[in-house]
């Protein structure tokens, strides 16, 4: 196979941030096709435990460790240069003389850059006939201006500078390179028009969510008994984040409780700031740090909440709790770029008032009213989980000519089997079979079926009357759906 250079600003590994989750699966697909010579940074001790399982997928990688702190004072050094502070953080002398050896050693004439971060390790002329393409994933520089709009001086006049020059360096990265791709059309439509001279040149590469992991299912339940339970997961030392969970906290979460005052809100994730960690000491609020597994906390939260202010590209934390079946209540911002429908739009808000939570989910349209509602929030769900799965089931790279990819398989779809409508959906238990139509569940189990023996699969028809369920020994059993029984939410 060819040999092709990976430079990436994060290990990519594990896939648990939104930047790994993409960076891992272009990794995994791109180690199939070529013989991967992978450079990238190492900013947190605790990733030095995953460099051999990145190697395993590599002829050859280089790990360069360094300090955040120390990182961000030595990129201040950038402001005498007129360059951005980013490309500074990942100056780093060891790795551009490992990637000069790698690339004269083995010949190398292709190059995936991820992150304009670490774009000017090529930018020296014996790299100038490389087959360039880099991986932008959004327009930083656009976020960069988001943020200068919610700072005062000297912060703001920082992040102007920062989203001029990455401005600057996005342009000139995509007119020298031989392709350029973001996650989104959105992005891609933005990158466009501001450097329209290379335009065919950028793409989009569509971010994907894993949906045979992330599925409905049975989970151990990480709150504990109390009331009902809304999560947001993400890394919590980014700085959208922290922003969206202070918001939700201050400005949301006090008016919910007043309506339902056992409402519980999870903030699940990595490295969470003091400001983060303060928030725990209110009522109701659970700050959880690292975990090993966001599944149960998804899967046992009545809804997930992404109230971003400020967002750029998909937000995989989005993706993954629809994938899990959970109603999500999102800001305009946060539901950009990922493929809506009617059933989600009303789950979309942007103000921080909500209505008045009395009574049941179903008596207005607010998204708040669902908040605290599990069975009306499963069902809530189905549509989500519908719609990302024949859409983004498992890594979206797309084909183009200038990467040279082909496309993977999607993901086989397993967990809840949902008719075309939305209306009825089967999820397959260690209880039995459960049929949801709107807020009313029924629970089959064939005659002589062990009790906690899993089907091998399951199918659902169009009208959900019939289901057939497969034993792992082959044999299948047919299901006939009579109207489901049982109640809806207690009033």
């Amino acid at each position: 196979m060819e040999g092709l250079l990976f430079l990436c600003h994060r290990i990519p590994y594990p896939p648990n941030k939104g930047d790994k989750i993409r960076s891992y699966h272009l990794l995994c697909h791109l180690s199939r096709h070529y013989r991967v010579y992978l450079g990238t940074f190492i900013d947190d001790p605790a990733d030095r435990e995953h460099r051999h399982a990145v190697a395993e997928f590599c002829a050859d990688s280089y790990f360069a460790e360094i300090d955040p702190r120390l990182a961000k004072l030595g990129s201040l050094t950038q402001l005498l240069r007129g360059a951005p502070l980013t490309s500074g953080f990942y100056r780093h002398r060891g790795l551009a003389g490992w990637i000069a050896h790698t690339v004269e050693q083995h010949g190398l004439q292709r190059a995936l850059v991820f992150s304009s971060g670490v774009a000017p390790f090529l930018d020296e002329p014996r790299y100038a006939g490389l087959r360039r393409v880099c991986d932008l994933v959004d327009v930083d520089s656009d976020k960069w201006a988001q943020y200068s709009r919610s700072q005062s001086w000297p912060m703001s006049w920082v992040y102007r500078r920062e989203a001029r020059t990455l401005a600057e360096l996005e342009a000139s990265i995509v007119r020298r390179y031989d392709a350029s791709v973001l996650v989104t059309e959105q992005e891609v439509a933005l990158l466009r028009e501001r450097v329209a001279d290379a335009a065919p040149r950028i793409h989009a590469i569509h971010n994907g969510v894993d949906s045979e992991y992330f599925q409905p299912g049975d989970y151990p339940d990480p709150y504990g008994a109390g009331g009902p339970t809304v999560v947001f997961t993400g890394a919590m030392d980014y700085w959208a984040n922290v922003d969206a969970v202070c918001w939700f906290a201050d400005a949301v979460l006090p008016q919910l409780q007043q309506q339902r005052p056992e409402l519980r809100f999870a903030v699940v994730g990595n490295r969470p700031t003091p400001a983060v960690q303060r928030l725990a000491e209110r009522p109701g609020v659970i700050v959880t740090g690292r975990v090993a597994d966001m599944r149960p906390y998804l899967a046992h939260a009545a809804a997930a909440v992404a109230p971003l202010r400020i967002a750029r590209g998909v937000q995989n934390k989005v993706l993954e709790a629809m994938a899990m079946a959970r109603p999500v209540v999102v800001t305009r911002a946060a539901m950009d770029g990922i493929v809506s429908c009617e059933a989600l739009e009303r789950l979309v808000v942007d103000e921080p008032a909500p209505a008045p939570c009395q009574g049941s989910p179903d008596d207005g349209s607010h998204p708040w009213r669902l908040l605290g509602w599990a069975p009306q929030g499963l069902v809530l769900g189905a549509p989500g989980r519908r719609r990302v799965v024949p859409v983004v089931a498992g890594p979206q790279i797309e084909a183009t000519d200038e990467l040279g990819l082909t496309t993977p398989p999607p993901a086989p779809l397993r967990g809840p089997r949902i008719t075309p409508s939305g209306a009825i959906w089967i999820l397959e238990s260690p209880l039995g079979v459960m049929r949801y139509e709107g807020a009313r569940m029924k629970l089959w189990w064939p005659p002589d079926w062990p009790l906690g023996e899993r089907p091998a699969a399951i199918a659902i028809s169009p009208d959900g009357t019939r289901v057939a369920i497969r034993r792992a020994d082959g044999l299948t059993v047919a299901l006939e759906a009579a109207p489901p029984e049982a109640p809806g939410p207690p009033e």
